[in-house]
Order: structure tokens, then sequence, then C-alpha cells
């Protein structure tokens, strides 16, 4: 801290940065940013980074990179309190800031790096100068990195141009030596075509001797053809006669009995027809029961009033379950920490799935189950049971919100049915066409399976 003439505090909160931080001087503000993290409790720290306070400090610094930057600049706090974290791990850097003297043999990037974070007079001059020696050796790293390229490249042109050398005199070899077998392949060529003319000689006789034996074979052809006509003719005769005799056995029917069999079938397929397109239900009253009376045992409409289904009658679940197309959505936490909040947040996961599965092949019903994702703190590795669709929400999205995209998502008029105890998500629910149904029911139904 230093006084002005007047005996007011000045430090270097006042002065800005006017370019964006460098690269390596970022990088260290994460890493002494991640390294205090974990000294501040879960109030002190903003609210944007509070999910990443059990992370370890590298994989905070990897992940959470950009919001403790974030953090640091906007919020004067925060960067208050993890430059006291920083006074607390490195004091005789925090010192020789604050009397305006870094050290001289410390790392510029660290010293830009803390200055950022402590805010002294002067720290931007400190951050801009660690900017450009971190470019500088950059530039001088890259020109090594150039010269020693070049020379390697010039070791290689050297090394190509004697393998060059080498290939050429090796394709020569291969030239002469290819040059004297074209020479003994055009004396074997000759002696080929020699053969060839001879193999010709010989194959235009074979051709002459097969055109008699195929003149001889069209004779003989000709024959078994006019053979063929005599047998195919004799066949349709025979053909001919077998189908008068047929049509005479089927006209001897009676006429009368194909009628009335024509009939009875049209009346049928008509009646049919009628009760489809009517959509007529079986019989199901008799005369006698038109008849007012009481019979014995029957019920009034007092005793059925006593006998309807109560809210949390897992009845109800089991009818809305036997609707056709029926999908059941699951708020899993919601229903796990209803029945046993005791246990472990994997144990219930499983003892809910297994559950899930036997009732999805009991009902036939399609079944989801939603948890929150923000309760873990990692991915879970789990094979999803049988028949029951598992979802975990992205981070920023809670389950409520993923099971109302579910409802939304179902085309109107198709029951959809969703498990949860929670008012806000069983009003949005029944909002966009879905019937909530309490946590409590489903897990006396699960108890019955």
């Amino acid at each position: 801290m230093v006084e002005t003439s007047g005996g007011e505090p000045v430090d270097g909160t006042a002065e800005v940065l006017d370019r964006p931080l460098p690269d390596g001087v970022r990088h260290r503000v994460v890493q002494i940013v991640s390294d205090g993290f974990g000294g501040l409790t879960l109030g002190e720290l903003p609210a944007q980074l509070r999910q990443y306070a059990r992370f370890a400090p590298n994989r905070r610094a990897k992940f959470a990179g950009n919001a403790m930057a974030a953090s640091l600049e906007t919020d004067a706090l925060f960067r208050q309190r993890i430059g006291e974290k920083l006074r607390e791990a490195q004091p005789e850097l925090a010192d020789a800031l604050d009397s305006g003297s870094p050290p001289a043999a410390a790392d510029p990037l660290d010293v830009a790096a803390a200055a950022y974070v402590l805010r002294p007079v002067g720290w931007v001059k400190l951050v801009t100068a660690a900017g450009e020696e971190a470019q500088r050796a950059h530039a001088e790293r890259a020109d090594e990195e150039s010269r020693a390229e070049l020379e390697r490249l010039r070791e290689e042109l050297v090394a190509a141009r004697g393998q060059t050398r080498a290939e050429t005199e090796r394709l020569r070899t291969e030239l002469e030596s290819v040059r004297r077998e074209a020479e003994s392949l055009h004396r074997k060529l000759r002696a080929a075509l020699s053969d060839v003319k001879r193999g010709e000689a010989a194959l235009r006789k074979a051709r002459s001797e097969i055109e008699a034996v195929r003149a001889e074979g069209q004779t003989a052809v000709s024959s078994a053809e006019s053979e063929s006509r005599r047998l195919k003719a004799r066949l349709g005769e025979v053909e001919a006669n077998l189908e008068a005799t047929r049509r005479a056995a089927r006209e001897g029917r009676s006429v009368e009995d194909m009628r009335v069999r024509l009939l009875l079938d049209t009346v049928l397929e008509a009646a049919q027809g009628l009760r489809r397109e009517l959509a007529l239900p079986p019989v199901s009253v008799r005369p006698a029961e038109t008849v007012d009376a009481v019979e014995p045992g029957r019920m009034t409409p007092k005793d059925i009033a006593a006998r309807a289904l109560s809210e949390n009658d897992p009845a109800i679940l089991d009818q809305l379950l036997a609707l056709p197309q029926a999908h059941l959505v699951v708020d899993g936490y919601n229903v796990t920490k209803t029945g046993y909040p005791q246990m472990p947040l994997e144990k219930q996961r499983l003892r809910l799935l297994g559950q899930l599965s036997q009732l999805a092949a009991q009902t036939g019903a399609e079944v989801t189950c939603v948890f929150d994702g923000a309760e873990l703190a990692a991915p879970v590795l789990l094979a999803p049971p049988r028949g029951v669709r598992v979802l975990f929400s992205k981070p920023g999205v809670t389950a409520d919100e993923l099971i109302r995209q579910l409802v939304r998502a179902e085309p109107p008029g198709r029951p959809v049915i969703v498990a949860s105890t929670d008012r806000e998500v069983a009003d949005g629910v029944a909002r966009a066409g879905a019937r909530p149904v309490a946590s409590a029911m489903l897990l006396k139904r699960l108890s019955r399976a």
C-alpha cells in the first residue's frame, strides 16, 4: 500500500489494462486462483464457481479456467481473497511488489501474474512487460527452431542427393538387364508365332470337321422336332378329353346348392361389414334384464361409491399403464428419496431401476427414468436394465426441466404418466397434457411387484 502526500492510500485498482492478458500470464493467473480456490469456503466463492469447489486443482484449472479468470477480473472481493491466499503462499514476492521493486531473478510471468492478482501500483506495466518478454522469448525459440529445421533439411538434401545417385546407378543396371531380357523375349516371340501359325492350320482343319458333325446333328434335330410336334399334338388331344370329362363332372353338381351357398356368403360378408362400419358391440343385455327389480347380492350406488379407488391406490397406476401406448416418466431421485432416503445415491438408483424393469415387463409400457445430473461427482457407468430408458440431465439443466421436455416431445393424445411428488413438476406436466401421480403411489405399486 502506498500513500500520497495528503496521507490518502493509493493502490493500482484504478489502473486498467488496455490489451488482452498475455497467454503466459493468464495461465499463471488461473493457476494462482486454482491453488487459492481450495482455501476458501463455499460461501466465499462466487456463485458461478461453486460447482467446481470439489474439483482437484489441476482439473479445476482445466475445466473452470475461463470462469475463474472472469470472476477474478469482475469480482473485487473474490480477487482480494485470492490475493490474501497468494500473500500467505508467497509473502516475499507480495512484499516486493508492494514496495515497487520486484525481484530481478524471479520469472517475469510469475511476477506479472502476482501483480495482476494483488494490483499494486504499476501492475499494468509489469503485465505488459511480461507479455513483451514472453513474445521475445517465443520469437527467439522460433528462430532457433527454424535454424535447426534448416540445418536438418540441408542434411536431408545431401543424403537425398547421394541416395538419388545410387538409385540412378541401380536403375541403369536394371535397364541393361531388361534390354537383354527383351531381346530374349523377342526370340521366344518369333518361335511362338511359328507355333501359332501351325496351330491356326490345325484349327481350320478342326473347324471343317466340326461343320460336318454339325450338319449331321441338325438333321437329327429336325427329325426329333418332328416327333416332338407329333407327341405334343397327341398330348393336346388327351388334355382336351380330360378337361371335357372334368367339365361334365362339375356340371353334374346341384346348381341350386351353389346359388344358396353364394347367397349365404354374400349375406354374412355384408353383415360383418355393417357391424364393423357401425362399431356395434356384442349383445350383452337380455330382455329380462330391462325389468326393474332388486337382485340378491346386487350393490347399490352407495356401495359402489364406498369401493371407489383412493387417490394413492396403485390400482389407478395399473389402469393408466394398461392404456394403449402408455409412457411412464419417473422423477428418479424424487421417488428414491421418498421411499429409501437413507441409502447411498448409487444403491438408490440400482434399486429403483431394478423395480422399474419388473414393472415394464409386467405392463408392457414404455418406461423412462430421469435423474438430476447435478447430484453426480463423476459420470455414471451403468447398463440400463431391460425395458427402462435411463437419462441424466445435462449441466445447467435440472431433472424437472428434462421431464417437461420429454412430455412436450410426445404427440398430443398419447397417455403419458409422470411419477413425482414435486408440485411444480406435477403442475407443469399436467398443463402439457400428462397425468401426474404421486411418488408414494409408484412405490406402493413397485413393492407389490
